[in-house]
């Protein structure tokens, strides 16, 4: 599992990110992968609501949002976003971000595709304020519970502290490392245990990426999905990404990764070969299965949504064999 921390603190080394940095620790601690987004530091240009996200399903800015931050939004189960309270919401840098994340609600609402991991994907609010009114967290609450939505992720909770200004308030603070333990292993407790499955193919640009996705979206709550090729491409499959959204699947801002990446920090109990051969590697103490399934790259839309059914009937039968 991947969780993913929004650091939306315009300082590196302040009580949002000691907030954060100790839940993160708490999170590796019991067998996840993290990642962390230092916003502030980013190239996130503001929305300029050209609606083409609406129209078309993609942002036409160019800038860290598709390159780099969109497709972590899609790989993490848990997104993490921290801010301390500016004028009762959160700080202007992270509200960039999740401002520009009108493309997923697009994708969701507007053009009815559904991220394949939204059954498991949960998000969790971190942050801190330095008055002790009783409404300090409420517009916060309100845009973190819409920014969750858009991105497919169930709100899962939060954790807030007042009256921390200085420094080091939130190092000091008496309970807060027993809180973020306590809450990391409620959070991340449904995710623990799940068979570990890796779909890997040659291009992971096809095959692969159509079974991770299938299996996530059946699945996500009993199988821990990886995916990986032999020799990635650079980008899905365009015509792979059209079929699966007929089935109201949402392929967009997967990336394509070597094998030696999907398996670094997740052992699999279970690999699926479609196609990769001896380049597949050997892991030992692990179920191998080869599916038997042509490459539908470069051939017609119809040998694609051959080759999409003949994979979601594998699919189903292996959930049932592991289940």
């Amino acid at each position: 599992m991947m969780v993913l921390g929004l650091q939306g603190s315009p300082r590196k080394k302040g009580n949002t990110s000691f907030l954060l940095s100790a839940f993160l620790e708490a999170a590796e601690e019991l067998g996840a992968r993290t990642r962390v987004i230092e916003v502030a530091w980013k190239n996130i240009v503001p929305c300029k609501e050209y609606v083409v996200c609406e129209k078309k399903g993609f942002c036409p800015i160019d800038d860290d949002m598709p390159h780099e931050i969109y497709p972590l939004l899609r790989q993490a189960d848990v997104v993490v976003a921290a801010t301390p309270i500016f004028f009762y919401n959160m700080t202007a840098q992270l509200k960039a971000l999740v401002d520009r994340c009108q493309t997923f609600w697009a994708r969701k609402y507007v053009f009815k595709l559904r991220d394949p991991g939204t059954q498991m994907k949960r998000g969790f609010l971190l942050a801190v304020g330095a008055t002790k009114g009783k409404n300090l967290f409420e517009g916060l609450h309100l845009s973190i519970q819409y920014f969750f939505d858009a991105i497919g992720a169930r709100d899962a909770g939060s954790l807030t502290y007042r009256q921390i200004e200085r420094a080091k308030d939130m190092s000091q603070h008496p309970t807060v490392l027993d809180d973020v333990r306590q809450a990391v292993r409620d959070l991340l407790q449904p995710f623990r245990g799940r068979k570990k499955v890796l779909f890997a193919c040659r291009e992971n640009a096809c095959r692969s990426q159509m079974a991770s996705a299938l299996a996530q979206y059946l699945a996500g709550h009993k199988i821990e999905v990886l995916h990986g090729g032999s020799q990635p491409a650079d980008r899905i499959n365009a015509d792979m990404e059209k079929v699966m959204a007929e089935k109201g699947i949402d392929m967009a801002f997967r990336v394509p990764q070597t094998i030696a990446a999907a398996i670094a920090d997740n052992p699999p109990d279970v690999i699926i070969t479609m196609g990769c051969g001896e380049q597949c590697p050997f892991v030992p103490g692990t179920v191998r299965q080869d599916w038997d399934l042509p490459d539908p790259a470069g051939q017609s839309i119809d040998v694609m949504r051959d080759v999409r059914d003949r994979i979601e009937a594998r699919v189903k039968q292996l959930i049932d064999e592991l289940t």
